[in-house]
């Protein structure tokens, strides 16, 4: 028997053009195609950049605690740029990390202000 960790996401018609319903563990959101978004809810790409910038705030937040950095807390901004020739593909995408509460001192290297990842595509 595998030890994979299988995830499953239920994705529906939600009654509004441009809009689904994604459920998964009992949770329901509502995502909006970047060509329609709506006021109440991220579109699409929204969510998947806030997917990827929220990973980096909960590892470092559970890496902290287990080494014993004092984390105070921390903000990540992530920005995806897709350009008007290929909408479908982010060309840049830049993540910058303010932590609190961390000083040099704790035998910790300075860490990036930012990561640029080029190329990263979304299909």
């Amino acid at each position: 028997m595998s030890q994979d960790k299988i995830e499953t996401i239920r994705s529906s018609s939600s009654g509004v053009l441009g809009r689904a319903r994604n459920t998964a563990r009992g949770v329901t959101v509502a995502f909006d195609s970047s060509s329609r978004p709506q006021a109440d809810a991220l579109t699409n790409s929204e969510a998947f950049l806030a997917a990827v910038s929220s990973c980096g705030v909960t590892l470092i937040e559970m890496h902290a605690k287990d080494t014993g950095v004092p984390l105070a807390g921390m903000d990540v901004t992530i920005e995806g740029a897709r350009t008007a020739a290929a909408p479908n593909r982010f060309a840049r995408v830049r993540m910058t990390f303010e932590i609190a509460g961390v000083t040099y001192g704790c035998g910790l290297p300075p860490p990036p202000t930012a990561l640029i990842i080029d190329d990263l595509r979304v299909e």
